[in-house]
């Protein structure tokens, strides 16, 4: 039996200034799926992913969530959604657990400093959680944003080269927890150079 399409794209297109990046693109991703995108630099990836968290604006087509034709900055959109973008976005000054708690709120995630504290031990960075991030490696740095997955409640999860700077131990963890997610069905989209390994119900691959 197919399974029933949660979240829909329809003839999207998108400009960059007087270039347009990609046209014709549409997909249809059920409860449990996966969409991976790929595409060289500069091919309008990352444009892609705000678009489908309603970030920016398409330049033509339209996307559907729970059966709802939905416009960018939709709020009905916006509430399902956790979007990490590619570089993570912590401030220097403060700690890896407090950039996390930061993050968790700014996501609306409703955390107690416990949680984030267990976040990070579930990334495998938890003595470094009272550690400024300007001592952190690259890898470190992007395990405490992509500790919020293990805060996340949100349904659907879009993630701009997530594995960027893991080692392989780290890609191990991700690759663990989008296959939870999924097998809990959530809907995972994510840019990747790397090749990420996805277990879930469906995996449906974009090149740009």
């Amino acid at each position: 039996m197919p399974i029933a399409a949660v979240f829909q794209a329809h003839d999207l297109a998108a400009r960059r200034g007087t270039t347009l990046l990609w046209q014709h693109l549409a997909f249809s991703l059920g409860e449990g799926a996966a969409l991976v995108v790929r595409g060289a630099n500069g091919s309008g990836k990352t444009t892609l992913l705000r678009i489908l968290a309603g970030l920016t604006r398409a330049e033509h087509g339209t996307l559907e969530w729970r059966g709802r034709r939905v416009h960018a900055f939709a709020q009905v959109l916006r509430d399902d959604v956790l979007f990490i973008g590619h570089a993570p976005a912590l401030k220097d000054e403060m700690t890896a657990r407090e950039n996390l708690a930061s993050l968790a709120t700014l996501a609306a995630e409703d955390v107690q400093p416990m949680d984030a504290a267990a976040a990070l031990a579930e990334v495998g960075i938890a003595a470094h959680g009272a550690l400024p991030a300007r001592v952190l490696s690259q890898g470190q740095r992007r395990r405490v944003h992509l500790a919020l997955l293990a805060l996340s409640t949100r349904a659907l999860w879009i993630l701009d080269e997530p594995a960027t700077a893991l080692d392989a131990q780290g890609l191990a963890w991700l690759e663990a927890t989008l296959a939870g997610h999924c097998a809990r069905g959530g809907i995972a989209v994510l840019s990747t150079h790397v090749p990420v390994m996805i277990d879930a119900a469906d995996v449906a691959e974009i090149t740009l």
